[in-house]
């Protein structure tokens, strides 16, 4: 899977317009897309078809923003899957940097995640929690 971007932007109204219009004139497709916001602050977490394309748009856009491996998850989905795997990434020191909701499956839910330490949380993520 692409690289997972997670990108802040100002909480005004056209944030996520002039982002999305700049990656779109630069032919950069979205794949899978989420964020929020709260006060002054949001952001918006991305994969893309094209990690090089996306980053040269940021970079250029002076926008703040971390790049990291998209490691995919399947998650329980009931109460407190996401719990289960938020704590074990806690228990061995891994921060979530982004997590982004991919689609259902039967009892599945699939996410994909970035993380500061993709060694160490890829066993985590990838036993299937």
């Amino acid at each position: 899977m692409a690289n997972q971007f997670v990108v802040q932007l100002e909480n005004h109204p056209g944030a996520l317009a002039v982002l999305a219009e700049a990656l779109a004139a630069r032919g950069v497709d979205l794949r899978a897309i989420g964020g929020g916001s709260m006060g002054d602050s949001g952001h918006v977490i991305m994969t893309t078809a094209d990690d090089d394309g996306a980053r040269a748009v940021l970079q250029e856009g002076g926008y703040t923003f971390i790049e990291g491996e998209s490691i995919l998850a399947e998650v329980d989905d009931r109460p407190g899957g996401m719990a289960a795997i938020a704590r074990a990434l806690a228990d061995a020191n891994v921060n979530i940097l982004g997590h982004l909701f991919l689609g259902r499956w039967g009892d599945r839910a699939m996410f994909a995640f970035v993380v500061d330490d993709p060694d160490r949380a890829r066993p985590i993520l990838e036993r299937k929690g």
